[in-house]
């Protein structure tokens, strides 16, 4: 049993506990090369030339202002990608929240509203949209809002890799050990096993990107033909130019920017906390974060030699888990209101904004916001001594 640093044995982690995180560790694809890690908005390393040239194409697109005559809006939230990916680099974090609504009920599921305004609700408009005397967006009547703040985009290339078969055997892992935690895999509207979005509702980078195309900028592609405002037809004269405003290839280059970003590595410790950081560490896996926060993931063959069965510290199963009431807020299509996807921990230090809605700014504060299946290790955190919580947090702080 692990004991406090402080030399007590009031910080005592059961025998249980720990048994449940080598079964689901060591199940969760651990094995394999690591991934090759970078600074924030730099390719993967090992990428060919003409991967790199894809990057570079697709960068090009991410960081371009879109205007009303190339088919932005006529409702929209920002007018390029990095708008709301920028700290500390191209695809990282945002300090935007953005706004959604959908409506839940127990017996019929998650509406996500889509005809009357919903998932995402966009605030700004185009003057063409203005002239014409359209509205912004408004949460349609009895819906449910959430905000949310927008992701970093580092190793998303490896979240798309990992085969839909280990995410569905780590769901069978978690639920075989009755011990309250028991991620669910989430599923996208038509049924598939999802992995992006804070409601894992997404199943592949390119909808990913496709849907960010659509609900955000107000472009439509192949995938997303039509807009609407409010969930009601867009007038030809506020939406001049032809769909589908992007084509598919600019798509594809936009998805394998996003694909292309090195994760980013560990950060050093902070000046005198080495040995805190790796005592940390081992607090971070005995009081049970590790079980929904899965230090690795394997990804399957890919034709991506630098994305190819590589282990990757992710820090996420990519698993729903219901967070409990004070977390909760809008549904998707798999996900009720209270179920979050297990937020990756990769690239933490960066970020400023805590939680899904960014509600707190320290560590300590998110972990104590913890509740639903993660109830456990939250008071298992509260209950460590003030040194051993420094030590856990100073292990946070280097992700």
């Amino acid at each position: 049993m692990l004991r406090d640093s402080s030399g007590g044995s009031g910080n005592r982690i059961s025998l249980g506990v720990a048994l449940r995180l080598l079964a689901v560790l060591g199940g969760a694809g651990c094995g394999g090369r690591a991934a090759a890690t970078g600074e924030p908005g730099a390719p993967l390393p090992g990428l060919g030339a003409a991967e790199l040239a894809r990057f570079r194409a697709g960068a090009e697109l991410f960081n371009h202002v879109f205007t009303p005559a190339e088919g932005l809006g006529p409702a929209f939230n920002e007018n390029q990608c990095s708008a709301c990916h920028t700290s500390p680099a191209s695809g990282g974090v945002g300090g935007e929240r953005v706004l959604k609504a959908t409506r839940f009920d127990r017996a019929t599921g998650c509406n996500q509203l889509t005809e009357a305004g919903g998932e995402n609700v966009r605030r700004q408009l185009t003057p063409q949209a203005r002239a014409l005397g359209l509205n912004g967006e408004s949460p349609p009547p009895a819906a449910t809002t959430g905000r949310f703040t927008a992701p970093a985009l580092y190793g998303l290339g490896f979240v798309d890799a990992v085969p839909d078969a280990a995410l569905l055997e780590l769901q069978e892992r978690e639920r075989a050990h009755h011990d309250g935690v028991a991620g669910r895999v989430g599923r996208t509207a038509d049924g598939r096993v999802g992995r992006f979005g804070r409601k894992a509702d997404v199943a592949t980078l390119a909808e990913f990107a496709a849907t960010a195309l659509r609900f955000e900028m107000g472009l439509t592609t192949s995938r997303y033909p039509r807009d609407a405002v409010q969930g009601r037809p867009v007038p030809a004269q506020a939406d001049p130019a032809p769909d589908p405003e992007v084509a598919d290839s600019a798509v594809a280059r936009l998805t394998d920017f996003v694909r292309f970003l090195a994760p980013p590595g560990r950060g050093p410790p902070r000046a005198g906390l080495t040995a805190a950081v790796a005592q940390g560490e081992r607090w971070f896996a005995a009081i049970g974060c590790a079980g929904c926060h899965v230090p690795g993931l394997r990804t399957g063959p890919s034709p991506v030699s630098a994305l190819d069965r590589r282990r990757v510290n992710l820090y996420s199963d990519l698993l729903l888990h219901d967070m409990g009431p004070a977390l909760a807020d809008v549904c998707g299509p798999g996900a009720r209101p209270s179920e979050v996807r297990t937020a990756p921990l990769m690239g933490l230090r960066f970020r400023e904004l805590l939680l899904h809605d960014g509600r707190v700014t320290s560590l300590r504060d998110a972990i104590m916001r913890h509740g639903g299946e993660a109830s456990a290790a939250r008071d298992r955190f509260a209950a460590l001594s003030p040194g051993n919580q420094v030590e856990l947090i100073a292990f946070l702080e280097t992700l």
